[in-house]
């Protein structure tokens, strides 16, 4: 068994974001290229950007802390600590409205 503390982990990666160029930093928590499901704490400042992407498989974003806005194409949704964004089957960016923590969850696609 092994217990993460998201909490901690999401301040840590807070402080890491507001040093870096990038304005983000992230760190697989759980799975990776051995298993099916991953699932990433990804950190941005207010104003940085996951660029549009494509999505390896099904997933979900979960707002820890701050808010985010997922496009993809014409549509947007907005999310707040305590939402889960289902991310949708195309391309799609992340995009943080204020600084903000997240926990991506992608089962990918065999």
């Amino acid at each position: 068994m092994q217990k993460i503390s998201l909490d901690a982990r999401a301040r840590e990666h807070l402080e890491r974001a507001g040093t870096a160029s990038t304005g983000r930093s992230a760190e697989t928590v759980y799975g990776g290229h051995e298993h099916v499901l991953r699932q990433t704490l990804i950190t941005l400042r207010a104003g940085t950007a996951l660029t549009e992407h494509e999505n390896p498989g099904e997933a979900t974003v979960l707002v820890l802390r701050g808010r985010v806005r997922l496009r993809s194409g014409e549509d947007s949704w907005d999310g707040r600590a305590g939402d889960l964004l289902v991310v949708p089957e195309a391309r799609h960016s992340l995009e943080a409205v204020e600084d903000a923590a997240t926990l991506l969850t992608v089962a990918e696609k065999p």
